[in-house]
């Protein structure tokens, strides 16, 4: 019988790809995207400290989203991580996917980030 693989592990194995050339700094940290089914989440994350800078998700109760798995909202979380890393002091970002296509969702968030002044 042929098995077909799991399509969360064949993500992770494309993220791990991604990940051994992608690092985020001090200075440049870097946007990780996860997508769940519900939910997107977006963190500023240092991976030289190991510290997650900040974070935006479709949970947080300062978007009030009443659906957090559509475009939509994926908007609203890119331009609310992109305010919350200027007021952190940063202005370039390096974007991490996840391992998911760049369409859809995660394409949203990343073009309002990119419109709430991020550059990546």
């Amino acid at each position: 019988m042929i098995t077909k693989p799991d399509r969360n592990s064949m993500r992770m194995r494309r993220h791990a790809r991604v990940r051994r050339n992608l690092s985020g700094t001090a200075e440049c940290p870097r946007l990780n995207v996860y997508r769940s089914n519900k939910h997107i989440y977006a963190q500023l994350i240092d991976d030289v400290n190991n510290v997650t800078v900040s974070s935006a998700s479709t949970k947080d109760k300062e978007l009030n989203a009443a659906q957090g798995g559509n475009v939509e909202a994926a908007k609203q979380v890119g331009e609310l991580i992109a305010k919350r890393a200027q007021d952190n002091g940063f202005k370039q970002v390096v974007f991490d996917r996840g391992g998911y296509l760049y369409h859809g969702r995660v394409k949203a968030l990343a073009e309002a980030a990119r419109e709430a002044g991020l550059e990546f």
